[in-house]
């Protein structure tokens, strides 16, 4: 029976006091970025991008959003098809949570793998456990840091991961520690023959999600691990000798870097009692461009028509009025003098 060692460390306790407190503020702040759709779309786009980029997909972060808007991009087919794929799979995940499945199965596990590696491995690998002993080099050195588990071993170990994946229990342990243990020992067991990162970071959203901490989809994992990746394959590594508590210090950290970063975005747009107060503590939906304006006015502390230009150098200055009327009217920002020289500021 799989059974995780690791301790409760003050770091895990304080970085999961800190995921818990951000997530409260998104949860229930009255001003959202860019709709939801908006700001949803935006950390598909980070997760795509870092979550194919730490594998060595060379596409750059703009590249892999056109390719994601539909549009023709230069590059290897391999990267190009490494990111359409995981746009499904994250769909599919979002999906799977919207239904609330009960159990995550050796079978969608397979299925999850099969769309991640569509078109680049063949129908015989895809969603199939791998049948070869691999190893995992350092590419500086090519010295090996980790062997795998041998594949016979493969189908006992999966079955026994699920088995604890699907029956320990919410109250016993924190979704977020769950979510970080199951991102391990995918690594460790290395599964299929290729893919194996992708699948575990998939998962450990999956898991997120489930356990109650989708936050509207707001969030990225990916990003953090590909800002510096030597650190998350090193602590990955460390938890390898059967200790995963370093592992969790640190994924319990990257957790908490990323839903503080969207809590910092969100209350930047947010003043949560005047708002709330206001406007009964209902959401308020704002176009791109009337968020872009009260992030002006809250980074400089005021905009003036003059300014319209640099803000939106594509946009007219009647276009950019109209949003800046609108702002006013939902008493976010008010006008102060009358001539040219007018300053717009936060209310």
């Amino acid at each position: 029976m799989f059974n995780p060692s690791y301790s409760i460390s003050n770091k895990i306790l304080t970085n999961i006091a800190k995921i818990e407190a951000a997530e409260e503020v998104i949860r229930h702040a009255p001003v959202l970025p860019l709709w939801e759709k908006e700001f949803r779309e935006d950390a598909v786009i980070r997760s795509v991008f870092h979550g194919t980029h730490l594998e060595g997909n060379l596409l750059h972060k703009d590249e892999a959003k056109d390719v994601l808007m539909g549009r023709e991009v230069i590059g290897r087919p391999r990267d190009i098809q490494e990111i359409i794929n995981y746009r499904r799979v994250i769909e599919f995940i979002e999906e799977e949570a919207k239904k609330k499945i009960e159990k995550i199965t050796e079978q969608l596990i397979k299925k999850m793998h099969r769309l991640i590696v569509q078109k680049i491995m063949s129908d015989k690998e895809a969603g199939e456990y791998r049948l070869k002993q691999v190893i995992i080099r350092n590419s500086e050195n090519n010295e090996v840091t980790f062997r795998p588990p041998p594949p016979l071993e493969v189908p006992f170990l999966m079955r026994e991961f699920c088995y604890w994946l699907n029956y320990v229990e919410k109250e016993e342990l924190h979704p977020v520690l769950k979510a970080g243990i199951a991102h391990h020992e995918l690594v460790r067991i290395h599964p299929f023959i290729d893919g194996n990162g992708r699948i575990a970071r998939v998962i450990a959203t999956l898991i997120l999600f489930l356990g109650g901490y989708d936050i509207r989809r707001f969030f990225s994992l990916e990003e953090y691990y590909d800002r510096d990746a030597v650190t998350y394959y090193t602590n990955l590594q460390k938890a390898s000798a059967g200790d995963m508590t370093a592992w969790l210090e640190y994924f319990t950290f990257g957790a908490s870097v990323e839903f503080d970063k969207i809590k910092n975005k969100v209350l930047r747009l947010s003043k949560d009692a005047k708002l709330k107060e206001r406007f009964g503590g209902q959401q308020i939906y704002l176009t791109e461009r009337q968020i872009k304006l009260l992030e002006y006015i809250q980074e400089i502390g005021y905009l003036q028509n003059q300014a319209f230009s640099s803000v939106f150098p594509q946009v007219s200055e009647d276009t950019v009025l109209r949003d800046v009327q609108e702002l006013i009217i939902k008493k976010l920002i008010k006008k102060i003098g009358s001539t040219k020289g007018a300053r717009y500021v936060s209310v």
